[in-house]
Protein backbone atom coordinates (compact mmCIF):
# COMPACT_ATOMS: atom_id res chain seq x y z
CA UNK A 1 0.00 0.00 0.00
CA UNK A 2 0.88 3.46 -0.73
CA UNK A 3 0.68 6.74 1.31
CA UNK A 4 0.66 9.74 -0.45
CA UNK A 5 1.03 13.07 1.63
CA UNK A 6 0.47 16.53 0.78
CA UNK A 7 -0.17 19.90 2.81
CA UNK A 8 -1.23 23.24 2.36
CA UNK A 9 -1.21 26.27 4.38
CA UNK A 10 -4.24 29.21 5.21
CA UNK A 11 -5.08 32.04 7.00
CA UNK A 12 -7.68 31.77 10.10
CA UNK A 13 -9.80 33.13 8.30
CA UNK A 14 -9.87 31.17 5.22
CA UNK A 15 -9.68 27.77 6.84
CA UNK A 16 -13.51 27.43 6.65
CA UNK A 17 -13.36 27.77 3.13
CA UNK A 18 -10.65 25.51 2.47
CA UNK A 19 -12.00 22.65 4.39
CA UNK A 20 -15.13 23.35 2.77
CA UNK A 21 -13.57 23.38 -0.54
CA UNK A 22 -11.85 20.01 0.18
CA UNK A 23 -14.08 18.37 1.48
CA UNK A 24 -17.06 18.93 -0.44
CA UNK A 25 -15.91 19.48 -4.08
CA UNK A 26 -12.25 17.85 -4.25
CA UNK A 27 -12.32 14.44 -2.58
CA UNK A 28 -15.91 14.20 -4.34
CA UNK A 29 -13.97 14.91 -7.66
CA UNK A 30 -11.25 12.47 -6.74
CA UNK A 31 -13.56 9.89 -6.22
CA UNK A 32 -15.83 10.10 -9.11
CA UNK A 33 -12.59 9.18 -10.96
CA UNK A 34 -13.31 5.85 -9.53
CA UNK A 35 -9.42 5.35 -9.55
CA UNK A 36 -8.59 1.65 -9.81
CA UNK A 37 -6.61 1.44 -6.67
CA UNK A 38 -7.40 4.17 -4.70
CA UNK A 39 -8.67 3.89 -0.96
CA UNK A 40 -9.64 6.81 0.45
CA UNK A 41 -8.65 10.49 1.51
CA UNK A 42 -7.77 11.36 4.89
CA UNK A 43 -7.99 15.43 5.87
CA UNK A 44 -6.00 16.49 8.98
CA UNK A 45 -6.03 20.15 10.22
CA UNK A 46 -3.61 21.79 13.02
CA UNK A 47 -3.79 25.37 13.95
CA UNK A 48 -0.68 27.57 14.76
CA UNK A 49 -0.63 30.89 15.64
CA UNK A 50 -0.77 32.47 12.63
CA UNK A 51 -2.04 30.08 9.83
CA UNK A 52 -4.09 26.31 9.46
CA UNK A 53 -2.34 23.81 8.25
CA UNK A 54 -3.95 21.15 6.59
CA UNK A 55 -2.65 17.77 5.63
CA UNK A 56 -4.89 15.41 3.36
CA UNK A 57 -3.23 11.59 3.19
CA UNK A 58 -4.57 9.80 0.39
CA UNK A 59 -4.12 5.81 0.50
CA UNK A 60 -3.90 3.42 -2.53
CA UNK A 61 -3.13 -0.15 -3.54
CA UNK A 62 0.17 0.17 -5.16
CA UNK A 63 2.43 2.95 -6.97
CA UNK A 64 0.93 2.44 -10.52
CA UNK A 65 -2.51 3.34 -8.89
CA UNK A 66 -0.72 6.92 -7.81
CA UNK A 67 0.14 7.14 -11.37
CA UNK A 68 -3.18 5.91 -12.46
CA UNK A 69 -4.19 9.18 -10.57
CA UNK A 70 -1.58 11.52 -11.94
CA UNK A 71 0.15 10.13 -14.50
CA UNK A 72 3.88 9.58 -15.14
CA UNK A 73 4.63 13.00 -13.15
CA UNK A 74 3.34 11.36 -9.72
CA UNK A 75 4.72 13.55 -7.52
CA UNK A 76 2.96 16.80 -8.52
CA UNK A 77 0.71 17.87 -6.35
CA UNK A 78 -3.38 17.94 -7.32
CA UNK A 79 -4.40 21.68 -6.37
CA UNK A 80 -7.53 23.07 -8.55
CA UNK A 81 -7.24 26.49 -8.72
CA UNK A 82 -10.68 27.16 -6.24
CA UNK A 83 -8.07 25.86 -3.53
CA UNK A 84 -5.45 27.60 -4.84
CA UNK A 85 -7.06 30.82 -4.21
CA UNK A 86 -7.82 30.44 -0.63
CA UNK A 87 -4.45 29.11 -0.04
CA UNK A 88 -0.94 30.56 1.60
CA UNK A 89 1.17 28.62 0.38
CA UNK A 90 1.38 24.47 -0.64
CA UNK A 91 3.54 21.75 -1.27
CA UNK A 92 4.16 21.63 -5.20
CA UNK A 93 4.90 18.44 -4.80
CA UNK A 94 3.84 15.08 -2.62
CA UNK A 95 5.46 12.66 -0.34
CA UNK A 96 4.80 8.61 -1.08
CA UNK A 97 5.33 6.28 1.43
CA UNK A 98 5.19 2.78 1.34
CA UNK A 99 3.21 1.13 4.22
CA UNK A 100 5.29 -1.20 6.69
CA UNK A 101 2.73 -3.29 8.37
CA UNK A 102 4.46 -5.26 11.31
CA UNK A 103 1.42 -8.01 10.91
CA UNK A 104 2.41 -9.22 7.77
CA UNK A 105 6.30 -10.28 8.95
Amino acid sequence: MICRIWRGWTTPQNAPKYQDIVLNKVIPGIEAMAIPGFRHIDVLCRAHEDEVEFTTIMWFDSLASVKDFMGEDYTVSHVPPEAQAVLSRFDSHAAHHDIVDRRSQ
